[in-house]
């Protein structure tokens, strides 16, 4: 099978799972608890009042009409425009998204090199004190949950030395980069749990490359400690180390939901957490699809990464 029809058939596999992730997104807002007419009319509505205001926003229809039109209106760049507030659901994204975005570049570009350096050394000394050391750090901080690592950080670094904010204040008008010292904590948070998944995943497979004949061969010759783990055991362990990375970027968008709503940092996670309370059914659709499309994108990226990165790359199978 040729590069190009391997190629396909994953695009055309994220499109269909991202159809199908998309009407469980649907059905899932249409069985949230609570009722978004209340919502909107107020609970103090008479049963006339709700039921102009149930017609007026569609929700008397059908699910499955309802979704239609929503994917036909999706397809053409239309997410629709939120209960609450009647802001575009495009618009939203479009402010939010980005804010997001530089959250996990930030958290990536600090885990990376972390998780990188630590699955490098347990992989390479798999079995012994440095390796059991790692390894057990890292599951600990993989199941603490974000905010948890979110409220020990703030007592530790904002309440106890005053350290850092203890929430995201962006000024009006501006961005987080406008506060720095409101996007440490968030990224420090994310970055602990980021780091533990990541060194995990990396630990496997370079102690998966260290067992093998070309790196025997090149400690026989003499090659030690960082010399071997560059330029022998890292490029051959590259493809697996990217993949374990966009897994990890998977995390971070699903932690961010949670550490920006902690944070009262202006992201999409917290405009998500909005969303659902206010039972705001289009813009939870609109936000939570994208997200899963930014998630798909994310894992096709890192599989044509990883394949690129392989050495031994030929045909995919």
């Amino acid at each position: 099978m040729s590069w190009a029809v391997y190629l396909g058939r994953r695009l055309a596999g994220a499109a269909v799972t991202l159809v199908l992730l998309s009407c469980a997104v649907f059905a899932a807002t249409a069985v949230l608890p609570g009722d978004a007419v209340s919502a909107v009319a107020g609970p103090d509505a008479s049963a006339a009042e709700r039921a102009r205001v149930r017609a007026a926003l569609g929700l008397d229809r059908p699910v499955a009409a309802r979704y239609a039109d929503w994917a036909y209106r999706a397809v053409h760049g239309d997410l629709g425009t939120g209960f609450v507030g009647h802001r575009p659901v495009a618009d939203v994204l479009a402010g939010r998204l980005p804010n997001s975005l530089l959250l996990a570049g930030l958290t990536l570009a600090l885990a990376a090199p972390l998780a990188v350096g630590l699955g490098l050394s347990a992989g390479l000394r798999a079995g012994r004190g440095a390796d059991r050391l790692i390894s057990t750090l890292a599951q600990v901080a993989a199941g603490v949950p974000e905010f948890v690592a979110a409220a020990l950080l703030i007592a530790v670094l904002s309440v106890r030395l005053d350290l850092l904010p203890r929430v995201s204040l962006v000024p009006l008008g501006g961005g987080p980069l406008d506060a720095p010292r409101g996007l440490v904590l968030p990224v420090l948070t994310l970055a602990a749990v980021g780091t533990a998944v990541a060194t995990r995943l990396i630990r496997v497979s370079a102690a998966d490359v260290a067992t093998s004949p070309y790196v025997e061969t090149a400690r026989l010759n003499g090659v030690r400690g960082v010399r071997l783990a560059l330029r022998h055991v890292l490029p051959n362990a590259a493809g697996p180390a990217v993949q374990a990375l966009t897994l990890t970027t998977g995390v971070l968008v699903g932690g961010a939901v949670v550490v920006e709503s902690v944070f009262d940092y202006p992201g999409i996670g917290r405009e998500l957490q909005r969303a659902v309370a206010a039972r705001d059914v289009p813009m939870v659709q609109g936000i939570a699809t994208t997200l899963v499309a930014v998630m798909l994108l994310i894992l096709l990226l890192g599989d044509v990464c990883g394949w690129l990165l392989d050495p031994a790359r030929g045909e995919p199978r």
